[in-house]
């Protein structure tokens, strides 16, 4: 019986070693979506008033930790049962976020359409936004960590990419949360003092915030667009092909572009009319 015991305890410690590992290698490979993510949800977390920022962001989080408890089975479901129908669902995931992206791109350009005014003045619109995106990013971050995994058992896979996965929540929307509050930081820093290296780096802080956001908001813009065109340069191989002269970055970035100009000219005229009717 006490044998049994050991050999259980014994068993777990191997399985809890070999998911250590895995989720090591996981992690480094969705490294970069990651930055992604952080970029695009800052932008997304931005904008509020300062009593809002962190209302905001946690409803955002919860939202994100949602989106996470709904992917997770589903995926795990469909790469057990139907695995080829998770390649075209992250392609559909694409669309919106090259969408969003060069919606963007025609708001800063053309001045904002009626649906955009109500999305900057409505903050439950902007978070319900915002989850939204998650779930687009989130869905990419499930798959890229499971396709790291290919040969684990399926324990060791729904407890890798499950870690994995609510790491990548905690990580980036705490990085979000320091960098809207970096005013905050800042004014602390000052308070007391007349001088002296914490004075001067408290200032640095305050002004450095809203260039940071406005630096933020375009990264995110494009970050959007090279995701959703990474995406489709990594599944469709002839697009790879097409474009194998440019470099990866900017190639993802045109695809991304059209993509989202193509989804932009398809939907603005729907938009448009449904707000009329309304």
């Amino acid at each position: 019986m006490a044998s049994g015991f050991f050999a259980l305890f014994d068993d777990i410690a191997s399985l809890m070693d070999d998911v250590a590992v895995m989720t090591k290698v996981s992690a480094q490979k969705t490294a970069g979506i990651l930055g992604d993510d952080l970029a695009v949800n800052a932008n997304k977390a931005s904008g509020f008033k300062p009593s809002r920022e962190l209302p905001v962001l946690w409803a955002i989080t919860k939202g994100s930790f949602v989106n996470k408890l709904i992917i997770l089975p589903f995926i795990f479901l469909l790469n057990y049962f139907l695995p080829q129908i998770i390649t075209p669902i992250l392609m559909l995931g694409g669309i919106y976020l090259a969408y969003e992206g060069a919606e963007k791109i025609y708001e800063f350009f053309f001045h904002q359409t009626s649906h955009s005014k109500k999305d900057n003045s409505d903050e439950k619109i902007k978070i319900r936004s915002a989850i939204t995106t998650d779930f687009i990013l989130s869905l990419e971050i499930v798959i890229i960590a499971l396709s790291t995994v290919p040969n684990a058992t399926f324990l060791e896979q729904v407890i890798t990419v499950t870690i994995v996965a609510f790491l990548a929540t905690i990580g980036v929307y705490g990085i979000v949360a320091l960098i809207v509050r970096l005013d905050d930081i800042g004014l602390a820093m000052k308070r007391g003092r007349e001088s002296g290296f914490l004075h001067s780096f408290g200032g640095f802080l305050i002004t450095l915030l809203p260039k940071l956001v406005r630096t933020l908001s375009v990264v995110g813009t494009f970050a959007m667009l090279m995701v959703a065109g990474g995406i489709y340069m990594h599944n469709l191989h002839y697009l790879h092909k097409l474009l194998h002269f440019i470099p990866s970055l900017i190639a993802e970035l045109i695809v991304g572009f059209v993509l989202g100009v193509v989804a932009l000219v398809i939907i603005l005229p729907i938009q448009k009319l449904l707000l009329k009717n309304t």
